[in-house]
């Protein structure tokens, strides 16, 4: 009986270790687990938390951002990083096409479909948002370079928000495994 239940703890500890090796992962944390244990990460990483708004600050790429955790069903689902700080429109277009190069050009990342994400240095974002209801998002695959890699539940794209004229950038880091499928309904 000891033999069953120390081979049936093997297994499940070997697909868990597989699990977190296929998700997305944001600054090399699996993007999975409890709430609580990715916090710890993060501060780990010298990233402040702050209970009163219950996100984290620090910087990341350059920027000083807030980072919160999602959860869905006690599960990490999403990392969302967003801009503490909002910027002008022409500021904006120049930093959306910049993290779209960066992505473009960083071997970890795919682009999710074959749309040139980059916004045309003439276009007038501020109108086409609040007139036409566009969204200026990018999306991207993560890629983990093994053999049998198949990076689509390891979704990762940030967009455009504004707010009261000025405008910040949004990304999110998803574990498509942790995501609420309906199963609730």
């Amino acid at each position: 009986m000891k033999k069953v239940l120390s081979v049936v703890l093997v297994v499940m500890l070997a697909l868990a270790a597989h699990a977190q090796k296929d998700v997305t992962k944001f600054l090399g944390i699996p993007v999975d687990g409890s709430k609580s244990e990715i916090i710890q990460k993060l501060k780990a990483k010298g990233y402040k938390y702050n209970s009163t708004y219950d996100f984290l600050e620090g910087e990341f790429n350059g920027n000083d951002v807030h980072i919160y955790v999602v959860t869905d069903n006690n599960k990490v689902w999403r990392i969302m990083v967003t801009d503490e700080k909002s910027i002008d429109e022409t500021s904006i277009k120049l930093r959306f096409n910049k993290l779209c190069r960066q992505f473009n050009n960083n071997k970890k990342y795919v682009q999710s479909s074959l749309n040139d994400f980059t916004i045309p240095e003439d276009e007038d974002i501020s109108y086409e948002m609040l007139v036409h209801k566009k969204r200026y998002e990018a999306s991207f695959f993560q890629l983990q370079g093994t053999e049998n890699d198949n990076p689509y539940n390891r979704f990762v794209w940030f967009m455009i928000r504004e707010f009261e004229g000025k405008y910040y950038i949004t990304m999110f880091y998803d574990n498509e495994y942790n995501r609420s499928n309906g199963e609730d309904l």
